[in-house]
């Protein structure tokens, strides 16, 4: 409602009488745990307050068993957004010039939209080609996004989709790869950046991980997402499509990002020490 059409109502109130404002306040002020939104835009489907509270525990514990239930995620993030979570990210949109023009044209991020081919031929250490060599390496494509539907607002919406459809250019611009451990350390660094409550409560998913791996996303990436998350720009603000052929080394120093130690390379370190260690034993027992 506008400010225009809240002060009509409020000065249309004043002049009926005390019964007409009781009656008009007890039906306006009513509320039930039970009552169902309408559905806003196409594929939306209403919760009312205890559907959307189960749905975020259900979820929540499917997702925190199989970490690679990307549905589960998803649901988990969009039962939990609401009601504010996903209104602050929508406004740091709304103050922003770039966040403003991405709310207007709305960009939807595939592989229609942003074909590897043409993103695999722009210049080496660009924004575009470090996105297409990180989908190429870990072998997903931008394509597999779940729709929302869970969030009532539209334009939430929408932000929700496009943080969903940037989790990638996020994974490339900082390397992690999208192994759970991976994975954590970004959903680490995501919270501190959109305080989606979904990104926090991923961090649950580290009692799956083995000793080793934990005691290495605990000492050394949470220290590197603690100090990146809260140093950095807002990620929602960044209009990738438009910066594909920029340095992404320059873009890094923009947003405040510090890149992480290379996960992967650290994991091929620790197995090839594994497997000379294990060698060496094998002699001396020969």
């Amino acid at each position: 409602m506008s400010v225009l059409r809240k002060r009509t109502a409020i000065f249309v109130a004043q002049e009926l009488t005390p019964a007409v404002r009781i009656t008009l306040s007890c039906r306006t002020q009513h509320f039930s745990l039970f009552s169902r939104p309408s559905q806003q835009y196409p594929g939306h489907v209403p919760l009312n307050f205890v559907e959307r509270g189960a749905l975020a525990f259900g979820s929540a514990f499917g997702a925190l068993l199989n970490p690679r239930r990307a549905d589960l995620i998803a649901a988990c993030g969009e039962a939990t957004a609401t009601p504010y979570f996903i209104y602050r990210l929508r406004d740091a949109m709304l103050s922003d010039p770039t966040g403003r023009q991405i709310l207007r044209d709305r960009p939807r991020i595939t592989s229609d939209t942003l074909p590897l081919p043409y993103l695999r031929s722009l210049p080496e250490n660009s924004v575009g080609r470090t996105y297409a060599a990180w989908l190429d390496r870990e072998g997903v494509s931008p394509d597999t996004r779940d729709d929302v539907k869970y969030i009532d607002d539209e334009e939430c919406a929408y932000v929700m989709q496009r943080y969903r459809e940037c989790h990638d250019f996020y994974h490339a611009v900082t390397g992690l790869p999208t192994f759970v451990e991976g994975e954590l350390a970004l959903k680490g660094f995501e919270f501190l950046n959109t305080l989606i409550p979904m990104t926090g409560l991923s961090m649950f998913a580290s009692v799956r991980l083995k000793p080793a791996e934990r005691e290495r996303l605990f000492s050394l990436y949470l220290p590197w997402a603690v100090r990146s998350g809260l140093s950095s720009k807002e990620l929602i603000n960044v209009y990738w499509e438009k910066i594909l052929e920029k340095d992404v080394d320059e873009l890094r120093r923009e947003l405040g990002i510090e890149r992480p130690p290379d996960m992967r390379e650290i994991r091929r370190m620790i197995r090839e020490q594994r497997k000379r260690e294990k060698q060496k034993l094998e002699k001396q027992s020969a």
